[in-house]
């Protein structure tokens, strides 16, 4: 994972909930920042968007128990399954 990954993901949580980039935490849960259920799948969207990518339907944002750092990882696991698709495409 990189950092950068990281700081554009907080960037867009910070964006919908509406609070500082600093008050994301890895800890942080959508509902901590107070993300509501349909903000969650906004900001769902808006990951998916900006880094172009697709989570699985059953990925969706469980907002009482997701945390910031596991949309990170949900993020870069179809940013690597993504390049490897593509790899396989050559």
């Amino acid at each position: 994972m990189t950092a950068a990954i990281q700081q554009q993901v907080f960037e867009i949580i910070a964006k919908q909930a509406k609070v500082e980039v600093g008050a994301v935490k890895p800890e942080s849960t959508l509902k901590d920042l107070g993300i509501a259920s349909l903000e969650a799948i906004e900001l769902i969207f808006d990951i998916e968007e900006h880094f172009d990518i697709h989570f699985p339907e059953q990925q969706g944002a469980n907002f009482d128990s997701d945390t910031a750092q596991s949309l990170v990882d949900a993020v870069q696991t179809a940013l690597d399954e993504k390049a490897a698709a593509g790899e396989g495409s050559k």
